[in-house]
């Protein structure tokens, strides 16, 4: 026989198949003759799929179990793997336990440190994937992220025999509660290898800290909603993630969350908009002229950090009266607000912030930031004087946009300033020198909007997926 320690095992005796568990117990799944014995001499399990194999002749088929321990029946195995020959009489001694763990991480701890390289070396070679800085990890994981003045969390570390398999932290937001109504935990951070067990054992051990503070809901990835984007990448595997606005992920992390029982919350687009056919219907650009004409609505545009710097604080108080209704977002603090924005003004180019004022109030706005994600990758999470110049250089240099907020206070929708904001947006996207631009973090639930800008030519490239399970 041949054991497979990172997944569920199945093991084949002359008129049972035995499962061992990741905890070393070993159950019966299947207690009949099956007509006769199972000839294959590798089987492995997950869910209720059994996948059986011959090394020897380079074989394999997929069948399914039906029932549950102690009885069952198999189905869909070809007989060319059923007993011909000699059976194979496989006795079972001792267990075939694995030694996961889960580890809470402390601050300034080795595991501190590890929580922050181990997705380093998980995506070793990935031409998709962008770290955050190291910087900013840190401040996560000490809690001094003005996010933690009204949340709490944790972080924890999933780990075989001293190696690191996986990663994920997981957190209670009353903001959040209290906007939507569900006394949910979230999760964020997570990362692990293609190992089911191990997987299994993390998100349990967050189930179980959720339990703990009285919610009977996990719901993630997410964290400061539109600050650090959610969701697990489901479609689109082949672009890199925009800058860490919106994570990157293996395609075996949706299989990995669904075989363990998380549903769907709600689906987040990334819209490509291809410069050469992203173009405003002439109704839509007439209006948005005629708008303008009547001189109540005006676009700010800005040269300057320093411009832009005057009116942040206006910008920001726009984003809760526009955004936290949405099911990834929520009302963020004065304190989470103001470092929002100056972690935006850090990469911000001025010329690609556009913002709506009517009467001379600011009502809406659109974000443009150059697509600093091979800076990023290049700097992997370091953030001294070479990886600064390093950055400043693409803002100058880029031909890439990453559109990643756009909203106008409802009152001044019907006013003709959704046309004014699409007016800006195609200008953005195809007006300047950009190759390609990529509007993200666009819920499914915004139909209109998602209406409207696939009529201007838009395309969905990337799919991000909210997921949630009962405690």
């Amino acid at each position: 026989m041949r054991f497979d320690p990172r997944r569920r095992i199945l093991a084949a005796a002359r008129d049972r198949i035995l499962r061992i568990m990741p905890d070393g117990a070993i159950t019966t799944l299947i207690r009949e003759d099956l007509d006769g014995q199972l000839g294959a001499s590798v089987l492995a399990h997950r869910v209720n799929k059994i996948y059986v194999g011959e090394p020897a002749a380079g074989i394999q088929a997929c069948g399914r179990f039906r029932g549950g321990a102690g009885s069952g029946r198999l189905e869909g195995i070809p007989k060319i793997f059923q007993c011909q020959t000699a059976p194979v009489n496989a006795t079972l001694t001792g267990t075939m336990a694995r030694n996961i763990e889960v580890l809470r991480v402390s601050e300034r701890s080795p595991e501190e440190k590890e929580f922050i390289a181990f997705p380093k070396r998980l995506y070793r070679g990935c031409p998709q994937w962008v770290p955050w800085f190291d910087l900013d990890m840190r401040m996560m994981l000490r809690r001094r992220h003005p996010y933690f003045r009204q949340a709490s969390g944790d972080f924890f570390l999933v780990r075989e025999n001293g190696r690191t398999l996986g990663r994920a932290c997981v957190t209670k937001n009353p903001s959040y509660i209290a906007q939507h109504r569900t006394p949910c935990a979230q999760f964020y951070f997570f990362d692990v290898e293609e190992d089911p067990p191990a997987a299994e054992a993390l998100l349990r051990r967050l189930q179980e800290w959720a339990r703990g503070q009285g919610l009977g809901l996990l719901r993630g990835p997410m964290l400061l909603g539109g600050a650090s984007g959610s969701g697990i990448l489901v479609q689109g595997f082949e672009h890199r993630a925009a800058m860490t606005m919106m994570p990157y992920n293996y395609p075996y992390y949706p299989r990995l969350l669904e075989e363990l029982g998380f549903r769907k919350h709600v689906d987040l687009y990334s819209m490509d908009l291809p410069p050469d056919k992203f173009r405003l219907p002439e109704r839509v650009r007439a209006a948005a002229e005629k708008v303008l004409a009547r001189g109540r609505f005006r676009v700010l545009e800005f040269r300057s950090k320093r411009d832009l710097r005057k009116v942040a604080d206006q910008i920001a108080g726009l984003y809760n009266a526009t955004l936290a209704d949405h099911l990834e977002d929520y009302p963020l603090s004065d304190a989470e607000l103001e470092q929002s924005k100056k972690d935006l003004l850090v990469i911000a180019d001025p010329r690609l912030v556009k913002i709506l004022a009517y009467d001379g109030q600011i009502v809406g706005y659109l974000f443009g930031f150059p697509d600093l994600s091979a800076a990023l990758q290049k700097n992997a999470g370091r953030l001294g004087p070479l990886q600064l110049l390093r950055l400043l250089s693409a803002i100058r240099s880029n031909d890439e946009l990453i559109l990643n907020g756009m909203g106008i206070l409802p009152q001044y929708q019907r006013l003709g300033g959704n046309a004014l904001l699409y007016h800006e947006l195609e200008k953005s996207a195809a007006g300047g020198s950009f190759r390609r631009a990529e509007l993200v973090q666009v819920s499914e639930r915004t139909e209109l909007m998602l209406r409207d800008i696939q009529t201007l030519g838009a395309r969905i490239c990337k799919v991000h997926r909210m997921y949630e399970k009962e405690c």
